[in-house]
């Protein structure tokens, strides 16, 4: 893996984005290793507690929109959602999932972060979703995880707004889950992480399967349509102007 690292001790998986010089952007590479990764520690049962973070000082400023895309038909874009794809990876692990958070944490980050069980940060914490100003809608299944944390009021205000929201703002929200000093992020996450990890995996994950099925059931059929919206807008713009 060139994007992430994988860690794994007393039976906590950490996952950690190392491409701090580009703030951890989430280029094709990056999600792919990261579906590659989410696949193969649902399938460890030896591990009970996944912990995704970042080595630098920054979660991950987002999809990488720098990134040279190739020239694909949308129909290729379409069968290959790579963002929504890693979101799913997130939401099919049984083990117990935790976001540690600090500095950025943009659009497709803030997706990642919300697919997660729990979401703890340091004070550094900023969370935002930049889509509307691209002229993008929410896709990666990012708005109905969204909404389960926050509600429909303050879901439209940053979603609709772009607005970059503090860590303060979040934990009143709840957003996150706990919030700690930015020296104190790592050890809190260690203890939070160690104790999920003591618990008995099987009634754990049945729990979290369970409580996950009555909260996203009808998600699917709702959302299965964010991404085609935006691409099918894309190429009937492209259409007409031929």
């Amino acid at each position: 893996m060139k994007f992430l690292k994988l860690t794994k001790k007393n039976k906590i998986a950490y996952v950690s984005f190392i491409r701090n010089k580009s703030l951890n952007a989430l280029n094709n590479q990056t999600l792919e290793e990261l579906i590659q990764l989410n696949n193969q520690i649902k399938k460890d049962t030896k591990i009970k507690v996944v912990v995704y973070q970042t080595t630098g000082n920054h979660f991950s400023a987002g999809a990488d929109i720098k990134e040279k895309q190739k020239k694909i038909s949308n129909l290729d874009m379409w069968k290959t959602n790579l963002g929504k794809e890693a979101i799913e990876s997130i939401l099919r692990i049984d083990q117990i999932t935790i976001a540690s958070l600090k500095g950025y944490c943009l659009g497709g980050a803030a997706c990642i972060a919300s697919a997660c069980d729990f979401r703890l940060a340091s004070e550094s914490t900023l969370v935002a979703y930049p889509e509307i100003d691209l002229g993008m809608n929410l896709n990666w299944f990012g708005l109905p995880l969204l909404l389960r944390l926050i509600g429909p009021s303050k879901t439209k205000k940053m979603v609709i707004s772009g607005n970059v929201e503090n860590a303060t703002t979040l934990y009143d929200w709840g957003f996150i889950d706990e919030l700690y000093k930015e020296k104190e992020l790592k050890k809190k996450t260690d203890n939070f992480a160690t104790k999920y990890a003591s618990k008995p995996a099987l009634p754990s994950q049945m729990i979290k399967r369970s409580i996950n099925v009555l909260t996203y059931q009808n998600d699917h059929s709702v959302m299965h349509m964010d991404y085609d919206q935006f691409l099918l807008s894309r190429e009937f713009s492209k259409e007409n102007s031929n």
